[in-house]
């Protein structure tokens, strides 16, 4: 086995206290449990073993490695060009959700099947359902406007053991979010979203390039860059952007009010939270948080919303889970 450096400094203390991934990726290990990942690891400028993250296979190497070796995940794959999401990331999304709903559970985790979540966007990757399900035990519904991505990840969801607390289900509408999809008869205690960033393909392949150049990987060239991390047309841009998807959900979530608990969405853009913020307010959510959350560089926030106040939401507790 290569006996890789491991020039670890401290922890990278903006990602959540339960993050699995706050050191350094230990990539002996992870070669270990993953073969596959060693073609792509090399020691770069710096002594540290590392990977080119501007290559999508050698990304989705790294995410199959670190799915198999923290969270049992044995058989992952996408198709090619489909979002291949940073894992740490989406991890502490969840567990800042984790810490959301116990703050209306006497600051207890809720665990187990009966904390039902539904994933907008959930993709071919089924990312949220597969970490949260392994941490929390959660179920999971991951909806999507795409059938190949939820083919594909159907089939990661069959070649595994205990992933039978995750359905998927198709939004039969590319103008809707929640319409359509959530059942009259049931409730979700959360709602978690990555909602597509940019307002065009074009504004996706500049952003692309912004972060490719930041990688150092940019030459002169007129052939355009590939997506960074992938990504289909609906996972990447839509109308008007983050602000219009979002605006969306905001307005339909307030028909549905009743049936969840919390709404959540990622916003990545700074500039659309004011948007956001008038419209929650129009629709009198009862109460609105935000939490941020970083990842090297890059900043991100979680938008949450309830239209119940406290009582109702100790009362949704007592009706809908086991008193801790």
């Amino acid at each position: 086995m290569t006996d890789y450096p491991r020039t670890f400094p401290a922890e990278k203390i903006g990602l959540h206290p339960r993050n699995k991934h706050r050191g350094r990726y230990d990539f002996a290990t992870l070669i270990q449990v993953s073969p596959a990942l060693a073609q792509h690891v090399k020691i770069n400028e710096h002594n540290d073993a590392s990977i080119d993250f501007a290559n999508p296979q050698a990304v989705k190497a790294l995410n199959g490695a670190l799915l198999k070796y923290f969270y049992n995940i044995a058989h992952w794959d996408i198709p090619a060009q489909y979002l291949c999401p940073p894992i740490p990331g989406r991890a502490d999304y969840l567990h800042y959700m984790a810490d959301l709903l116990a703050s209306v559970n006497d600051s207890i985790i809720p665990t187990g099947n009966a904390v039902r979540v539904l994933d907008i966007g959930v993709g071919a990757n089924a990312i949220y359902p597969l970490i949260g399900q392994r941490e929390y035990g959660w179920h999971f519904v991951g909806a999507d406007i795409d059938p190949a991505a939820l083919e594909n990840a159907q089939h990661v969801l069959d070649t595994n053991s205990g992933l039978s607390s995750i359905e998927l289900r198709l939004q039969p509408s590319s103008s809707a979010i929640f319409k359509g999809l959530v059942k009259s008869d049931e409730k979700f205690d959360l709602t978690m979203c990555n909602p597509p960033f940019h307002a065009s393909l074009h504004e996706a392949l500049a952003g692309t390039e912004r972060k490719l150049r930041n990688l150092g990987k940019v030459k002169a060239s007129s052939k355009a860059p590939v997506l960074n991390f992938g990504g289909q047309a609906a996972e990447l841009y839509c109308a008007g952007g983050e602000e219009a998807f979002v605006t969306i959900m905001v307005n339909e979530s307030r028909q549905i009010a009743q049936q969840c608990l919390w709404f959540t969405t990622l916003i990545s853009k700074a500039i659309t939270l004011p948007s956001v913020y008038r419209a929650l307010k129009n629709l009198n959510a009862l109460q609105v948080k935000t939490i941020d959350m970083a990842q090297g560089q890059k900043k991100s926030r979680v938008v949450a919303w309830t239209f119940m106040n406290a009582s109702q939401q100790r009362a949704w507790y007592a009706n809908n889970h086991d008193s801790p």
